[in-house]
């Protein structure tokens, strides 16, 4: 009955584990990613202002990438096309790169940015390659536009009915939800490849995006996922290293399966091994700790379905 109670009365988030961790001194003295990543682009834009001649092979043109210039892909992300150019982009990483680092962990987060980069910067080559010159794309390319609409892309996934405030030309505040600012977004990179004369890489953006869509897909836990599921199903399924090795592994529905490979898989509801508490105190608090110490990001997967699992069995009493 105790243990019936805690469950009726116990949510997860209001453990301790799961509040707010406080900032000790270690935590400030560590530097985020996203700081570095704006303190990088800074000190390139300088060089660039001190020597401009000598970065002209860093900026991305679809025919030096045919003939092999393939570090371009990453270089390009790191040069501005003035100080404005800058300022809006370290703006956009700092707003959406702070809380994805949180959330996702800093190699996963560093992943998604470089790899909508390098998207974005393929799908910009691609139009002229395939259209010649029809939409004036066949010039340089610099900016970290197409990595930070991977940003963008990336939080809209996770906070999908969350709103946010933008500001329209950067004056007028307006509220919307992320799935319609995702949505603006794409409409606006779509129509803007149309305009010669934009002086935008659009496919840039939309490369970005679609880059973040196949990355959320593949390495963000569904746990996190707000979004559509549909998009999940982008996902490659890659033999699990719990199925491998023979780990116990959590279903939704709160059982816990046994894999193993020479003898069939046997399934035990968690609240007969040992009752709830047992299972609360043996298979959740031990991650919830894990939460407290190395963030949620540190997680496996393995340990993201214990946590749904025990959610919905909490939310189902």
């Amino acid at each position: 009955m105790a243990a019936q109670q805690r469950l009726d009365d116990l949510m997860l988030e209001d453990r301790s584990y799961m509040r707010e961790p406080q900032w000790n001194a270690t935590q400030r003295l560590a530097t985020p990613l996203w700081l570095i990543l704006v303190v990088a682009n800074v000190i390139i834009y300088g060089a660039q202002e001190i020597a401009p001649a000598t970065l002209g092979k860093f900026v991305l043109v679809p025919e030096d990438l045919l003939r092999g210039h393939v570090w371009q892909l990453l270089t390009f992300q790191f040069l501005h096309g003035g100080l404005f150019h800058l300022i809006i982009n370290c703006a956009m990483i700092w707003m959406f790169g702070r809380v994805l680092e949180l959330q996702m962990g800093t190699g996963r987060f560093l992943g998604l940015y470089l790899f909508s980069g390098v998207a974005g910067g393929l799908l910009q080559c691609a139009v002229p390659w395939v259209m010649g010159d029809a939409l004036g794309m066949k010039i340089g390319v610099v900016g970290a536009s197409a990595g930070i609409f991977g940003l963008i892309t990336a939080f809209a996934l996770l906070h999908w009915e969350e709103e946010i405030t933008l500001l329209l030309l950067f004056i007028i505040p307006v509220r919307m939800r992320a799935k319609w600012m995702l949505l603006v977004l794409a409409i606006i990179g779509g129509l803007g490849m149309l305009d010669r004369g934009a002086g935008i890489a659009h496919a840039a953006h939309l490369g970005g995006m679609l880059g973040a869509l196949w990355f959320a897909a593949q390495f963000v836990p569904q746990a996190q996922w707000a979004g559509p599921m549909w998009l999940t199903k982008l996902r490659i399924e890659w033999p699990r290293r719990e199925e491998k090795e023979g780990r116990k592994i959590i279903r939704a529905s709160g059982t816990r399966v046994y894999a193993n490979h020479d003898q069939p898989a046997t399934v035990v509801d968690a609240q007969t091994t040992g009752g709830a508490e047992d299972y609360i105190s043996r298979e959740v608090d031990p991650i919830l700790e894990k939460i407290s110490r190395e963030g949620i990001h540190s997680l496996t997967d393995r340990e993201h379905e214990i946590l749904e699992a025990a959610r919905k069995r909490m939310s189902q009493r």
